[in-house]
């Protein structure tokens, strides 16, 4: 590593840590090294109480609660400093991906809903009860964990899924505007690309989304009717099944490669197909659903790095919209990397103990959420920074291959070095503790709130 990429590193390390520092409006300290304590505790987080016993959370165990419970975070103004900081030499693609916080026990914590869970059953369906998460997370085409969060968001029940991410993208799209280009969001199966197609309509972002092989599509229609006969002329032309080749046709845009990982790749895209809509759902108030066009895109590889039996597919069905036409060999790269948004997450979750605090509100679980983006943020700010710190049975790692994990395991060292922004903490002695004879009662209990909710 040169000197020259520490010193940058660092700087662009303190700068960010002096920006987060002020987006904090009160409790600033305690909640500044509370993430202090996330990056430098030793091992995974498994206790939030035993946080303020690290070297770096120097106050106790009460103003890790209280900056949790009473204080509160200028979100906009993070969101400014995660854009501000975001890796520039990435490629302008973003994922976006919800996770739940499981609260299924906790009677007493309003606004919980019921969420899709992967591996968790509630009743005999893939559900839990607890607090929705969305994600948004920079990507870069190398094969590796790293993400850059651009923010995070609780999806309150009642709410409409489609509407809280053209929020948070439209909100990105703002702090990108000196960026230039047409940024790509990608999703997984379970969110509704046309609904998004149709509300970003305006707006200058891809959507890419997977979609299942047994969806439907109609091309333009045509100006008159087909058989010559005096009426309204059709809404939806020739049809296009994923499962049936024969209704495919020529495509507009193909491209074969020769990849490392995946032998040859085939692409094809087909422009100007619409699926066929009814007024139901998000469409339900409309009184004739609209035509959204986009381009429907088949991925065909040869071999699958990892096959096996859950996972053995070598076709892929996107769907992509946006102001221009879709470059093929950037979408079927893109939807690949989108998994690195897991990974995130679930280091965010095992490592990092986002789901570990068993906090009552969910405004408490909105700030530790923010630590935890700011953490993953500082870790990947530090990857010019840390020596890496094997275990015995580790390979060794060149300094741009390290992980999120031996990065962490190295942070401590490098946090020696780093600015001190926060102010010592003042002498105190306990206060006096609840009266004597006192009693709040028993806190409000509060039922999870059943809506139909779609996965994620």
């Amino acid at each position: 590593m040169h000197d020259a990429d520490r010193v940058n590193g660092c700087g662009e390390l303190s700068g960010f840590r002096r920006e987060f520092y002020r987006c904090l409006v009160t409790r600033s300290d305690a909640l500044f090294e509370l993430a202090d304590a996330v990056l430098c505790a030793e091992g995974p987080v498994s206790s939030l109480v035993r946080l303020c016993l690290e070297p770096e959370f120097r106050r106790g165990h009460g103003s890790l609660y209280e900056a949790l419970a009473r204080r509160r975070i200028d979100e906009d103004a993070l969101r400014a400093v995660l854009a501000a900081h975001r890796p520039a030499d990435w490629p302008l693609v973003f994922a976006v991906d919800a996770s739940t916080v499981e609260r299924c026990d906790a009677e007493t914590s309003p606004q919980r809903g019921f969420y899709y869970h992967p591996s968790k059953h509630s009743a005999g369906q893939p559900i839990v009860a607890g607090w929705s998460y969305q994600w948004i997370c920079q990507l870069n085409h190398a094969a590796n964990s790293w993400t850059a969060p651009m923010d995070a968001q609780r999806i309150r029940p009642g709410q409409s899924t489609v509407a809280v991410t053209v929020t948070q993208i439209r909100t990105l799209l703002g702090r990108l505007q000196d960026t230039g280009g047409f940024p790509v969001f990608v999703f997984d199966a379970g969110y509704d690309p046309i609904a998004l197609s149709w509300e970003l309509r305006g707006d200058r972002a891809q959507v890419l989304v997977r979609i299942k092989n047994d969806r439907v599509f109609h091309g333009p229609a045509p100006a008159v009717r087909a058989d010559g006969k005096p009426g309204r002329p059709p809404r939806h032309g020739q049809r296009f099944a994923c499962k049936d080749p024969a209704t495919w046709g020529t495509p507009d845009q193909q491209l074969t490669i020769t990849d490392n990982r995946y032998g040859q790749v085939r692409v094809r895209g087909w422009s100007r197909l619409h699926p066929k809509l009814g007024c139901r759902g998000h469409w339900a108030g409309m009184h004739r659903p609209p035509i959204v066009e986009g381009t429907v895109i088949r991925v065909d590889v040869q071999r699958l790095p990892k096959p096996s039996t859950r996972t053995n597919a070598t076709t892929l069905w996107l769907w992509h919209s946006g102001p221009h036409t879709p470059d093929l060999d950037l979408v079927w790269r893109a939807y690949l990397r989108r998994f690195d948004i897991e990974h995130t997450l679930r280091f965010a979750k095992n490592t990092l103990g986002w789901t570990t605090p068993g906090v009552r509100l969910p405004e408490q679980a909105d700030r530790w959420t923010w630590l935890i983006v700011v953490a993953l943020t500082q870790l990947r700010l530090a990857r010019t920074l840390v020596t890496d710190q094997r275990l015995p049975w580790e390979k060794p790692r060149e300094p741009h291959t390290l992980t999120p994990t031996r990065i962490r395991r190295g942070f401590r060292r490098t946090h020696t070095h780093l600015p001190v922004i926060t102010r010592p903490p003042k002498p105190s002695r306990p206060g006096p503790g609840r009266p004597p004879g006192s009693s709040t009662g028993p806190a409000p209990r509060h039922p999870a709130i059943k809506t139909t909710q779609q996965k994620p």
